[in-house]
């Protein structure tokens, strides 16, 4: 089942499979509940009103980010091979990358709020501060209050590496900003079982141009997905569940920069975002 979320004129709606869900359920209730639960009633919605109903006046422009306002994205670092050398490359303290990437405790980090996310088609952004931008795209894991996973989405943890890089304490500053997180385009809900060896493609194109194209797949982390979370709820409570980015596999070589009018398309599993970065 897909989740996906919809502004229309009578307010953001959500839908799965195509149809709409009714105005006063959101996600925020929906991961109130066991897992078991959420799918048994999506079931019986999903021959709901079509999405595309232009009594709504739903358009493709008009799809929002899979996220209510009040939902807190993490993310986890150094969860594969190729980000620990990318961060040991950048860094002036290289060995704590190394050192974070055998420890049997991860990193993990608060990234953004869910009025701050970007949707599919809308912009992302970088640091005005900051000459060293990359896109780093990312399975997502959407888990419940019970600590369940019952999904995932695409994310791009749009990063300043640079500011990283000059010293591990500025990475909220680098991680954290206007415009540095995008989900979409929707919540793939799954058993946690079928989240394996999912492939993640990333492309940025620069003046009509394909100057970076790249895949890879989650099968390469070196963590597991209930490791992750199991770490992110240990000592915190999510009473109407969290998102989870689980690290990237993919970084654009040397000293690849984003620049404003750039388009960067992510891809995991079937689920794609597009997003231009603007200043």
């Amino acid at each position: 089942m897909l989740l996906t979320k919809y502004t229309t004129t009578n307010g953001s709606r959500w839908a799965v499979d195509g149809h709409f869900l009714p105005p006063s359920l959101n996600l925020s209730i929906l991961l109130e509940m066991p897992r078991e639960s959420i799918f048994q009633m999506l079931r019986n919605m999903s021959n709901g009103e079509p999405a595309s109903s232009t009594a709504l006046s739903v358009s493709k422009g008009q799809e929002e980010a899979p996220i209510d306002p009040n939902h807190e994205v993490w993310a986890a670092g150094v969860t594969y091979l190729r980000s620990r050398d990318a961060r040991k490359a950048e860094s002036a303290v290289a060995d704590m990358y190394q050192k974070v990437y055998e420890a049997e405790r991860p990193e993990i980090f608060s990234k953004s709020l869910g009025w701050r996310v970007s949707g599919n088609g809308e912009p992302i952004r970088i640091r005005r501060d900051s000459h060293w931008n990359v896109p780093e795209p990312e399975l997502v894991l959407v888990i419940n209050r019970h600590k369940e996973i019952v999904g995932y989405c695409a994310g791009n943890d749009v990063s300043s590496r640079d500011i990283e890089g000059e010293n591990p304490l500025y990475l909220p500053q680098a991680k954290i900003y206007n415009g540095s997180c995008a989900l979409g385009h929707g919540i793939l809900l799954c058993e946690p079982e079928e989240i394996k060896d999912i492939p993640i493609r990333l492309k940025i194109q620069r003046a009509n141009e394909t100057i970076f194209s790249d895949e890879a797949t989650t099968g390469t982390m070196k963590r597991t997905l209930p490791e992750l979370v199991e770490y992110l709820t240990r000592e915190l409570d999510f009473p109407q569940g969290v998102f989870l980015m689980t690290g990237t596999c993919l970084v654009p070589e040397g000293e690849f920069t984003l620049q404003i009018g750039d388009t960067v398309e992510i891809q995991v599993g079937e689920l794609k975002i597009e997003n231009r970065v603007q200043a």
